[in-house]
Order: C-alpha cells, then sequence, then structure tokens
C-alpha cells in the first residue's frame, strides 16, 4: 500500500494532526483550550461545528442527568465488581460500559427512534394523539414496553420534570421546534390514563433532547454512553478504595436458592 493509499485509508474529518498541530474539525486545539467546554467539544466532534449557549446547555443537562444510578444499575454494580479483581480503572470502566445493551442503556436510541415515527405519522395523522396511538399499537406488538415511559424502581422519575421543563422553555425561545416533545407528551398522556399510569422516564427524557437537538437514534445511546461513564469512574475508584477482593454480586454469606429442573 502506497503513502496516498495509507492516507486516504485512515481519511477523516474529524482531526488532522501533523508534527507541532492538532486540529479539530480544522479548529487548532489551542483555540479551544479554555474557551470551549468538553459538552462544547463533544457536540463539534459530533457534529462538526460549535453549539449555542442554550444548545449546549440542554445538552449538559441530559448528561448530567444519566451520570448515575447507584448499584441497582447493573452497569454501575458490574464496573464496582471489575474493579475487587485487579483490573485498572480502563478495565472496570469498560466491563461497565459493555454492559449497556438493549435493555440497559438502549431504551434512549429506541425512544429517539418511536418518537420519530411518531412525527412522521403525525404529518398524516395531523394529531399528536392519534399518531402516538398508532405507533404504540405498533410498538407494542413487538414489545410489552415502550422505550423511555416506567421504572422499575421510581413511580416518578425525578430528573422528568426538570428535563421536560427545560425543553418546554427551548421551545418557546425558538431554540428547538418542538415536535419530538410533543411526540413524547402524546405517548406519556395516554399512559397516565391507564389503570396504572406509566410516567416518563430519563431515557425518554434525554430522548427528546437528545432527538430535539438533531442527533440521530445510535448517538442517544453513544451519548448515554459518555454521561454513564462518569457514575463508573466514580463507582471503581471509589470500589478500589474499600480494599475487598473479588466482590461478587451477592455477600458471601447469601447462597443461590438451588433451582429445580
Amino acid at each position: 500500500m502506497s503513502a496516498d493509499e495509507s492516507a486516504q485509508w485512515w481519511a477523516t474529518a474529524i482531526s488532522h494532526i501533523e508534527p507541532g498541530s492538532i486540529e479539530l474539525r480544522d479548529r487548532p486545539v489551542q483555540s479551544l483550550i479554555g474557551s470551549a467546554g468538553l459538552v462544547d467539544v463533544i457536540w463539534l466532534l459530533l457534529r462538526g461545528d460549535l453549539p449555542g449557549a442554550r444548545e449546549s446547555a440542554l445538552l449538559e443537562a441530559a448528561l448530567v442527568a444519566g451520570v448515575d444510578h447507584g448499584p441497582q444499575a447493573p452497569s454501575i454494580a458490574a464496573a464496582r465488581m471489575a474493579a475487587t479483581c485487579g483490573v485498572g480503572l480502563n478495565n472496570a470502566i469498560a466491563t461497565g460500559v459493555n454492559m449497556l445493551g438493549d435493555s440497559h442503556g438502549g431504551a434512549g436510541q429506541q425512544c429517539v427512534e418511536m418518537l420519530e415515527d411518531i412525527r412522521d405519522r403525525h404529518a398524516d395523522e395531523g394529531s399528536w394523539a392519534d399518531a402516538a396511538r398508532i405507533v404504540m399499537a405498533d410498538w407494542q406488538r413487538r414489545s410489552r414496553y415502550l422505550p423511555g415511559f416506567g421504572h422499575r424502581f421510581h413511580p416518578v422519575d425525578p430528573r422528568r420534570d426538570p428535563l421536560i421543563g427545560l425543553v418546554r422553555q427551548a421551545v418557546q425561545d425558538g431554540i428547538v421546534h418542538g415536535d419530538h416533545l410533543n411526540a413524547a407528551l402524546a405517548v406519556e398522556e395516554a399512559l397516565l390514563r391507564r389503570p396504572r399510569p406509566v410516567p416518563m422516564n430519563i431515557d425518554g427524557a434525554t430522548a427528546v433532547i437528545y432527538a430535539e437537538l438533531g442527533f440521530p437514534a445510535p448517538l442517544a445511546r453513544g451519548l448515554f454512553v459518555l454521561s454513564r461513564s462518569v457514575g463508573l469512574l466514580a463507582h471503581a475508584w471509589e470500589e478500589m478504595g474499600q480494599g475487598r477482593r473479588n466482590k461478587g454480586p451477592i455477600p458471601r454469606g447469601v447462597l443461590p436458592a438451588r433451582l429445580d429442573d
């Protein structure tokens, strides 16, 4: 492979590195250091430009909301267990990140996809309630769970109201369009009328933000991974300071019950 072929093999618009020069999306890194926040740089690398102040604040709110949910979350528990097994912080964090699959960590991506379906259906139906009803029925033919709604631990997710409040204000101020917010609220309104009300959770609220900001659905999961990595780091570090070795998922004095065939 020639030098030119090798250069084309790894061609990227994200960064350009030469001796003595580092550019991120064509911006010298020294121009970003001290002037752009981490959230701004995340946006820059993913989107190619810098966000406005209100867009940055909205993205930051979503990232802050998802940083941690304690050892009740499998990803946090796994990172803490890994931290007692003689691995480094990077391994412990990676262990937790690798737990973030479709069932734990993927609901935000799935919720964005559902909200997109409702928005598209709204163009035909003209009613957010009707569009939500049709799409919800379609999604529940595939799964009894609607991503972004209901929580196994919280009757009402305390992160929902502040996040949705920020989106409402952003819509009012013309920062975002509000279609995905309308879609999510239509789903929630329908679910709250059921005999067992099902309110929006963190995945639904952050999905609204990511979608309103124009991030494609797969990036909703990627951004959640970035957010949760902060909690994984903190929990792994705390666990390492407690001196335990080979910590299992249950205390040593508790033996698993025998499972009959």
